[in-house]
């Protein structure tokens, strides 16, 4: 990363849990640098470690072995006090939240401030400007229970972004929402990242938010690091098995097809350029197979025709004679005697 400095280092990093009968592995050396100012992504499977490496970076789980450097620092080596200071360094953010229910949202914001022995008065003027870089101004005396998703991880931002890190941890923070919110969340941390220099560090299971705002990523795989690499380099040559599993995901990747059914469509004149079977297959949100397909165009006219294998479900099947019939693009039913 050229000049950049690096913010966290783990360098042979392991952790094992104990339990009565035997030992797992949670992760097993990882070797991993973030530096200053990026947006970093880890994605993995559940069960693959994510949690728990996000949680070794701030030493809320002591790593078995190897070492967390934070700003240059060995963290095992830090005495208590300077360990705290080092953790309000690094705002952490929930999937759940983890608001108090009993506090505003402005209190809750004050509440890390309260901690870290910050003066009453001093902690609600920062509360407050904080509540207006999220955009909740107008829900400074709301309880959690009377806020939206949304609204409850914006609070949890500036929560989060109250003792002046400067790294932010978001462990699945946007998993409890909706696309949309999903969106401007990260539209948020992309802002306070690019505004206030901050580091963020997102740990995830999907692969759509590691692309939206993701600078370079490192896919953990069964406790180990598969790859790392800028979020552009891995998205188009994925190296490792599970890299290509997570991009190219079974929701649009189908190994196999089976369908009996199949259809032939007749192009009789309809211009070429309209992507007929791409769009059917959009709207309909049903994968169909392209048997035989003997097509010409003639001055931007599309004729001939198209035998597509259409899946076994009923309703896939159904949505698709109804949309080639409202946009009178003649069919018929195939039976087994395809050409």
């Amino acid at each position: 990363m050229g000049n950049k400095k690096p913010i966290i280092e783990l360098v042979g990093l392991g952790k094992e849990f104990q339990s009565k009968d035997n030992t797992v592995k949670a992760l097993e050396d990882i070797n991993l640098t973030i530096y200053e100012g990026e947006i970093f992504g880890i994605i993995g499977l559940s069960g693959a470690g994510k949690s728990t490496l996000v949680r070794c970076m701030n030493f809320l789980e002591r790593p078995t072995k190897g070492t967390v450097l934070f700003d240059g620092k060995d963290l095992s080596s830090l005495r208590k006090e300077e360990l705290l200071k080092a953790r309000q360094s690094m705002g952490m953010i929930f999937q759940q939240f983890n608001l108090l229910m009993q506090r505003t949202a402005l209190e809750n914001i004050c509440f890390p401030l309260e901690i870290a022995g910050v003066p009453k008065k001093e902690g609600l003027k920062r509360a407050n400007e904080l509540l207006e870089l999220v955009g909740l101004t107008d829900k400074v005396n709301a309880y959690p229970a009377q806020l939206s998703g949304g609204q409850k991880q914006r609070v949890a931002i500036a929560r989060a972004l109250a003792t002046n890190p400067s790294v932010i941890l978001c462990d699945e923070a946007t998993s409890a929402l909706d696309p949309t919110t999903t969106r401007s969340i990260l539209n948020l941390l992309k802002e306070i990242n690019q505004k206030l220099g901050i580091t963020v560090i997102i740990i995830t299971h999907e692969m759509k938010v590691i692309e939206e705002v993701c600078n370079r990523v490192a896919i953990i795989d069964k406790s180990q690091i598969a790859e790392v690499g800028a979020m552009e380099e891995v998205f188009v040559r994925p190296k490792s098995k599970i890299a290509k599993q997570l991009i190219f995901s079974h929701d649009t990747h189908i190994e196999s097809f089976v369908g009996e059914h199949k259809c032939r469509i007749i192009f009789d004149g309809r211009t070429s350029f309209e992507p007929v079977i791409a769009n059917m297959v959009l709207e309909c949100k049903t994968p169909v197979n392209i048997l035989f397909a003997d097509t010409k165009d003639i001055d931007g006219k599309a004729f001939g025709q198209m035998v597509i294998q259409l899946p076994n479900d009923e309703l896939s099947r159904m949505r698709i004679y109804a949309y080639l019939n409202a946009n009178q693009i003649p069919y018929e039913e195939v039976k087994d005697d395809v050409e």
